[in-house]
Formats: structure tokens, C-alpha cells, sequence
């Protein structure tokens, strides 16, 4: 039981939460670039929220579905289909045996999920099934996804099987179905081309001329095409210091704006390094991780100042949305 991969797409892996607890030893956390989007495509299929799935970057691949199963897509629209029909973001879908499921030309967003009950019967590398391409480690023989590769899944989980239960009663096992539902919520996040991102001042934020401090604010920065999973570089008028500073190297994460010597902010993403040494002038909030995350390459984005408190709100207020979701799940599953 499994699904099999007919074309790759440009860039697919195998992303779980993430590989936590590892990094004083050095060793990235990976994982999802919208780990909103993996957590709830888990949770419209059942599985536990950090669950392995399919991270589908801009051009998504072609994948035959060699068994029944129950999917869900979430992210960004990549325009999916089943056996030439369009389906629907964000709710469960099943999927017969034998069915085809491509994309098309990318809508708004550049990264879908793909999550299947049961997940995927893969081996974990330090407790994760997340893939870091540089280092070969994890996902499918640590390495993006190609032509030919069998991914075998395991059986539905319990509320898999109530969800599908649900669908197949508006159809057969020889057609596939979606939901008519999705839990769409106020505090999901808005997806846009050229995003306007909150940020926080980093440590070494008054580290920077004022002239820098004010274009870091006003202008808009062009995500460049030299990004990759480690990091958008962005192009800007250059944002200096107010003289060279040595810097011992220090801690980073997700959504960290780091500025080297030349002026131009590289914003961090999920295979970011475990620490850095450029100054650090802002630290995108992680409410707006998806955002950021489904900018494609070439677009603009700016940047708006925010506090840590309202930073910390916003955080508790995502959390909430996804127990929420939880709720909406539990209930249809009920009635």
C-alpha cells in the first residue's frame, strides 16, 4: 500500500515538524518551510499534527495512488488535480485506487502539503522523518523525491477511517470525493504576493545607521532567485552599520533577518544554521512563518514593526485556531 511517483516536480520532499533537540549538537531542525499548512493537512486526514507529509515547492509532481487512500492539500494553491479534475484546498479528499493526482500553474503561494491517513512507513534520523537535502539525512534516502520512487503508507488512522467513512457515503469506491467542508478560521493565514511581514527589532537592530534603520522599515525587498530552504536573499537599497563590528557568532532561528557585510538581509528559513555571525536587525514573528514561507522567488515583500508582546498574542492566538480546527474535525467526525 503506498503511492507512487511518476514526475518529481521541482523540488519534493518528505517533511515532518522538524528534527528538534539536536541543535546544540550543531544538527538543523529541517522540517517544513509552512509548518501551519504540514500541521493542518495532518489534521484533515487524522494523523497527529506533526506528522510526515509531502512539502510540494512551486511545480508539483504527477503521484499514482496504488491504493485507496484519504487525502488533504493544504498551502499554497498549485492548482491540484485528480484524473483531470480540479480539487479543493484544505479538506479531506478521497482518493481510489488507480487515480492520478498532478498540479498545475501556481495560484497564490509557492509550497503545498500533501498528507495521507496513516502517514508514510519511512525510518526516522534522530527521531524525525524530515529530510535535510545538504547533509542527505532523512525523508526518502535523504534526498528530494524522483521519478519511480514507491512510497508505501500505513493504514488509515481512527479518525482517518471516520472521515472516510463520511466521504464515501456521497460516492463510491471507484470515484473519488472531497469534503464540503474546511475549517476556515479568521486568524488563517491570509496568503499574498507581495506580503507586508511583522517583525520585531533584533539584538544588533541599533547597531545600524538610521538611514539604514528607516529603509529597513519603508522599503520593499525582493525575495532573489539565488533562495533556497536555508534562506531568502533579499535585494534592497543596502542596510549598514554604523562602523564594522566582530561578532561572536550567535543563536538564529526560523524567520531570523541577518544582514552581511554587503547590506543585503538573507531571512532564515527551515534549514536554517544553528548559529550565525552577521548582525541580526529584525526576527519575523511566527504568525507570519506562512507568509513568508509561500513568497515565490521574484516577488516583494516589506516589513512592519511589531512588539514581542503583540508578537506573543498573535502566537497564542494561531495555537488557539489550531485547537479549534481540532474541535471542527472532532465534531464532524461525531455527526
Amino acid at each position: 500500500m503506498g503511492i507512487k511517483i511518476i514526475s518529481s516536480g521541482l523540488l519534493t520532499t518528505i517533511q515532518d515538524i522538524g528534527r528538534y533537540g539536536y541543535q546544540k549538537e550543531g544538527i538543523i531542525v529541517s522540517g517544513p518551510m509552512d509548518a501551519f499548512a504540514l500541521r493542518v493537512a495532518n489534521l484533515l486526514v487524522g494523523n497527529e499534527e506533526g506528522a510526515a507529509a509531502i512539502e510540494i515547492t512551486f511545480l508539483g509532481p504527477k503521484i499514482l495512488f496504488d491504493s485507496d487512500h484519504l487525502i488533504a492539500i493544504t498551502g499554497g494553491d498549485l492548482s491540484p488535480t485528480i484524473n483531470g479534475e480540479k480539487v479543493k484546498m484544505d479538506r479531506p479528499v478521497f482518493v481510489p485506487q488507480g487515480s492520478l493526482l498532478q498540479f498545475g500553474a501556481p495560484g497564490l503561494g509557492s509550497r503545498a502539503y500533501l498528507a495521507v491517513s496513516g502517514s508514510f512507513t519511512l525510518p526516522k534520523v534522530l527521531g524525525s522523518y524530515a529530510t535535510f537535502l545538504r547533509a542527505e539525512v532523512g525523508g526518502f534516502k535523504g534526498r528530494a523525491l524522483q521519478a519511480g520512487d514507491f512510497l508505501p503508507t500505513a493504514d488509515p488512522t481512527v479518525i482517518g477511517e471516520m472521515l472516510l467513512t463520511n466521504l464515501l457515503k456521497k460516492t463510491t469506491r471507484s470515484n473519488w470525493a472531497q469534503a464540503s467542508w474546511t475549517p476556515m478560521f479568521p486568524l488563517f493565514p491570509r496568503l499574498e504576493r507581495s506580503p507586508t511581514l511583522r517583525v520585531i527589532k533584533g539584538p544588533e537592530y541599533a547597531l545600524f545607521t538610521p538611514a539604514s534603520q528607516q529603509a529597513f522599515w519603508e522599503q520593499e525587498f525582493t525575495v532573489t532567485t539565488d533562495s533556497d530552504r536555508m534562506g531568502y536573499r533579499l535585494q534592497g537599497a543596502p542596510l549598514l552599520l554604523e562602523e564594522p563590528k566582530e561578532m561572536i557568532s550567535s543563536a538564529v532561528t526560523f524567520g531570523t533577518i541577518q544582514v552581511p557585510p554587503e547590506g543585503h538581509p538573507i531571512a532564515l528559513l527551515a534549514d536554517h544554521q544553528t548559529t550565525g555571525g552577521y548582525p541580526r536587525i529584525g526576527q519575523v514573528i511566527t504568525a507570519d512563518f506562512s507568509k513568508l514561507a509561500q513568497v515565490p522567488l521574484g516577488q516583494k515583500i516589506r516589513f512592519q514593526e511589531i512588539s514581542l508582546p503583540e508578537a506573543q498574542q498573535l502566537f497564542i492566538q494561531q495555537e488557539k485556531t489550531i485547537q479549534e480546527i481540532k474541535r471542527a474535525i472532532g465534531y464532524k467526525v461525531k455527526f
